[in-house]
């Protein structure tokens, strides 16, 4: 018998003064959601003029959302914004069964399931734990017995938080000094690369960056058509001449608002980036949010002091897009490179680029 997939209600409060996409938000937090294997029951959008402290959106909003949910036999909430742990707190009071998650808990899961090796473990792991630390208020599972599960239900006695604190404390001291340890041992493998030319792929997630790499470098990268199937830094020889290669790598994938303790904790693998001679800043052609994922990628590089280092967008997937959308792409970025990496067009003009800056170097 299949289990009955669990169903989400997503709420998206519009913030008059805030410059933002909102339609877009919502969609990309609906792929998002259905990544974690969740199902999309609805969508609750509010007009605000100031955030509510103790719920975000209006105390009559709050009850008037539960109810829907509860009527709708909903398991999550999920707030297209970020909640502060009180706003979480207040709302588990209206209702001790259903979870509660922001769009921070749903990005920072999706990292969860998808990290594969002992760094990002590691990396991920100590940025959910930050997360989850002050959001405590009453687990509904006993740490101890599981550091799964994620939303936060309503259940256990204050004392049980104090142990489960403790517990948590002490695995997020941990988990810091073995990423320090990792830290190091990257420190020194970027030593040894210093004397490379070296260019990193850097963009929006799901825009096609690992197949760009593996149609550059003919190599085994791992493909999958979802948000951050790569968390690892994966970095690959590419010939740009008889003998002359440099070192290619492909990184973590952008969203809009990243988690602050992502971005810390990720600071080893995105270093990568900080080290390039050349950021290769891929885009998708096909995309109808182009300007706002500009905007994300540009915060995300000088967030992580990468905005000097030389760049040069490309535009991937031109075989999904028209003539015209190719022109006004073309008079919008001329120095622009568009190719498609699955048909492997134009990617020629991506290895040309790379020996113009190579000959500086």
């Amino acid at each position: 018998m299949h289990s009955r997939k669990e169903k989400a209600l997503l709420v998206a409060p519009r913030i008059w003064n805030r410059n933002k996409n909102y339609n877009h938000s919502i969609e990309e937090l609906s792929l998002l959601v259905n990544t974690l294997g969740l199902d999309v029951s609805g969508t609750i959008k509010q007009n605000l003029k100031n955030i509510n402290s103790s719920y975000f959106v209006g105390s009559g909003k709050a009850k008037q959302i539960v109810e829907q949910a509860t009527a709708l036999k909903i398991d999550y909430i999920i707030f297209d914004e970020d909640l502060t742990p009180v706003q979480i707190k207040n709302f588990q009071k209206l209702n001790k069964n259903l979870k509660f998650i922001d769009r921070s808990g749903v990005i920072l899961e999706i990292f969860y399931n998808n990290a594969k090796s002992k760094e990002s473990k590691t990396q991920v792991e100590l940025a959910r734990l930050q997360y989850q630390l002050p959001r405590l208020t009453r687990m509904w599972t006993h740490l101890e017995r599981q550091m799964g599960g994620f939303g936060t239900r309503a259940g256990a006695g204050e004392t049980q938080i104090e142990v489960d604190r403790r517990i948590l404390r002490k695995r997020i001291s941990l988990l810091k000094k073995r990423l320090k340890r990792i830290d190091s041992e990257r420190e020194v493998q970027s030593k040894k690369r210093k004397n490379f030319f070296r260019t990193s792929l850097v963009g929006y997630t799901n825009v096609g960056k690992s197949s760009l790499m593996k149609s550059l470098t003919k190599s085994d990268v791992v493909i999958k058509n979802q948000l951050f199937a790569t968390l690892d830094t994966t970095v690959r020889r590419l010939f740009i001449g008889e003998s002359n290669y440099i070192l290619l790598s492909d990184t973590v994938g952008f969203i809009r608002n990243l988690p602050n303790n992502l971005i810390a904790s990720f600071k080893s693998t995105l270093q990568e980036v900080v080290d390039s001679n050349l950021l290769l800043i891929i885009l998708d052609a096909n995309s109808s949010d182009l300007y706002n994922e500009i905007d994300t990628i540009q915060s995300v590089l000088t967030e992580i002091r990468a905005e000097k280092i030389p760049y040069q967008y490309v535009f991937n997937k031109i075989d999904l897009v028209d003539e015209d959308k190719i022109k006004y792409l073309k008079n919008s970025f001329p120095e622009s490179i568009m190719v498609s990496a699955t048909r492997s067009l134009q990617l020629s003009d991506i290895k040309a680029t790379i020996k113009e800056h190579y000959k500086k170097f």
